[in-house]
């Protein structure tokens, strides 16, 4: 089974050697060492995400992913994900071809709704709009994608007659979509004959299992051709479990109860929950390399996957500890996925 193997931040602000959180510009600046290293350990993928909070340092990720195309010669480049529906297609196209230009055709974009709703009301978006605005940006990001003349009329959105954008692609661009869950994001995907990328941030990924066949179901009723399906989840790799479990928790626990409050969950997330996410069951894949690799495998074994994406920035842990995550991810993790997948 071939599988690839990538690596998702959301520029998270870290703490410094003092205990104290780096500048937004520091961190901003540990994401392109970060993708240096991952190019340099063979890894396929590196996705930064987008958002406007105080908690990450990156809101415009096109320009990040064109600082580390200076730096990287083989590892793709994309977002994880670009929150199309506060953002212009038009824009979003062009600055995507031009970062595919300037990374030698390495460039892809992961589409999404996001799961923060910041950018609505600072880009002057209504929120009641949440759903319509996806499906008709969505749209015409795709008739875009012929890199050919346009003619497109939408209801929050100016229309077109007959534009095109520039510059051009020598391959055209790679596109997925980002979904969480929900049955309708996963038929809209195959409708227009994208990657399907499962953001699964907790619970048992085998739950998932229904969404990948709605999507090969979907894309043969579209009469779309066999389109891919990735996962996005949280993780940490150190040289044994309670070494990435003790280094992961108090990050992890600290922006899940953040988010938690924001978004009125109930309930205090504590370490028993958090060794039960680890387990084989959950949606966390931290540990050594052995059980990260025997997690992902069995992920990509169950849904049928051909790429998993590990979001290994979490919170203020320390770049020293980022950067020994992505080395162990890329030389002892990805090499014994594909070598428990290969004794399938």
């Amino acid at each position: 089974m071939e599988i690839e193997l990538g690596l998702d931040t959301f520029g998270d602000v870290t703490r410094g050697a003092d205990g104290k959180p780096v500048s937004d510009a520091q961190a901003i600046r540990d994401v392109v060492a970060q993708a240096k290293l991952a190019d340099e350990v063979g890894l396929q993928f590196f996705g930064v995400g987008e958002h406007h909070r105080p908690e990450f340092a990156v809101s415009s990720p096109e320009i990040v992913l064109a600082a580390i195309a200076s730096v990287t010669k083989d590892i793709r480049l994309g977002t994880a994900v670009t929150v199309l529906s506060s953002d212009d297609p038009v824009r979003v196209y062009e600055r995507f071809a031009t970062l595919d230009a300037v990374s030698s055709g390495r460039a892809e974009v992961i589409l999404g709704r996001g799961s923060f709703i910041e950018s609505f009301p600072l880009f002057g978006y209504d929120l009641h709009d949440y759903e319509v605005l996806f499906e008709e940006k969505l749209d015409l990001f795709v008739q875009l994608m012929g890199e050919k003349p346009v003619t497109w009329h939408g209801l929050k959105r100016a229309g077109l007659e007959n534009a095109d954008v520039y510059p051009k692609t020598a391959n055209g661009l790679t596109a997925w979509v980002g979904v969480g869950g929900s049955p309708e994001s996963v038929v809209r995907t195959a409708r227009h004959g994208l990657g399907l990328m499962l953001a699964i941030i907790g619970g048992s990924p085998a739950r998932f299992r229904s969404y990948v066949d709605l999507f090969h179901r979907s894309l043969d009723s579209y009469e779309k051709p066999l389109a891919p399906v990735g996962v996005h989840s949280p993780g940490h790799v150190a040289e044994t479990d309670e070494q990435a479990w003790d280094e992961l928790y108090p990050d992890l626990a600290q922006q899940r109860e953040k988010i938690g409050r924001e978004r009125g969950w109930p309930g205090t997330y504590n370490r028993l929950q958090f060794q039960s996410e680890v387990g084989p069951e959950g949606a966390v894949y931290a540990g050594s390399p052995e059980r990260v690799a025997q997690k992902i495998a069995s992920t990509v074994r169950t849904l049928g996957l051909s790429r998993f994406d590990l979001k290994f920035s979490n919170g203020g842990l320390e770049q020293d500890k980022l950067l020994k995550s992505i080395e162990l991810y890329g030389t002892q993790v990805a090499p014994r996925v594909r070598e428990l997948l290969a004794d399938e």
